[in-house]
């Protein structure tokens, strides 16, 4: 791949993944689900978690949680992309995420990402990766 290639790659992704998080902060947790990959391929290791879990168990886990969080605000301080194909990328990202409960108590999260995109017909999607916390709750 040419520079302009691997550039105009690099700016979807971010552009994907600012979308993800507008619309996170937007419509909250299940928002998310447009973003996943949801083949059979698709696996994510989520912060606390050993070991990964399909896309079925991460649906079912923002289900289960969106109802319990009056607001989501995530976003990256720190975000490394690295176009491998036309179709594949991986990313290394720095989050941070406020997320505020029904009952008015917040926490800040600090948490390092790794993922790898694919591009699918309907744009560019996660397809694996794992998130984990630097801090504990503020």
């Amino acid at each position: 791949m040419s520079e302009n290639e691997k550039n105009s790659i690099a700016r979807d992704i971010r552009k994907t993944l600012n979308n993800y998080y507008n619309d996170i902060r937007k419509s909250g947790l299940t928002a998310e689900l447009n973003y996943l990959d949801s083949s059979k391929d698709f696996f994510w290791v989520p912060p606390g978690f050993t070991s990964a879990i399909s896309y079925d168990s991460v649906a079912s886990i923002l289900q289960r949680n969106a109802m319990v969080f009056q607001s989501v605000d995530n976003s990256f301080d720190t975000l490394v992309i690295v176009p491998l194909s036309k179709d594949i990328a991986t990313y290394t990202a720095r989050l941070k995420s406020t997320m505020t409960l029904i009952n008015g108590k917040s926490s800040t999260l600090t948490m390092l990402e790794t993922g790898t995109m694919i591009k699918r017909k309907t744009g560019w999607k996660l397809l694996c990766g794992q998130t984990t916390m630097v801090n504990k709750p503020e």
